[in-house]
């Protein structure tokens, strides 16, 4: 399947519509996780113009291992309770950071970025942890509650 630029909403509820609709095309009937993995990265780094990165880690032991991603080169592992993405594994919920510099024990990977959200991927069956979703923006604050909310819902299609 070829990408087609999407225009996407900007009131956030139909955003987040959209954004699943875009997704579910994309993972279709997919089981390999790389390659859902990398195409939601893709999607979703598409849909946030103002991200500068965007990806997965995932569950490795105590500790997370890089995954399928858009950006820049990162760290690839983050231990359990490190940074915003370890502090995400380690408390079990969502992480939205206004300015990360403020975060105790942020691991800087780009000296651009300001925001960052991280959201916990669950097992459906057991509701351990697998993997986070990582998104870093080099505007202050530009993740939002409601995106917290919207990416929340979206990853339950992983």
């Amino acid at each position: 399947m070829s990408y087609i630029e999407v225009n996407y909403p900007t009131d956030k509820k139909e955003f987040y519509e959209m954004l699943k609709e875009q997704l579910q095309l994309y993972i279709g009937e997919e089981t390999n996780q790389t390659a859902i993995l990398a195409n939601v990265s893709s999607v979703i780094a598409q849909a946030f113009p103002e991200a500068n990165w965007v990806g997965f880690y995932l569950v490795d032991g105590e500790e997370l291992v890089l995954g399928p991603f858009q950006g820049k080169p990162a760290v690839s592992r983050i231990g359990y309770g490190c940074g915003v993405c370890g502090t995400a594994l380690k408390e079990k919920h969502s992480q939205v950071v206004e300015e990360v510099s403020c975060f105790p024990g942020h691991i800087a990977c780009d000296c651009n970025t300001h925001a960052e959200i991280v959201i916990p991927l669950l097992d459906k069956e057991n509701g351990n942890i697998w993997g986070v979703l990582d998104m870093d923006s080099v505007i202050p604050g530009y993740f939002t509650e409601e995106d917290r909310i919207g990416l929340e819902q979206a990853v339950e299609l992983l």
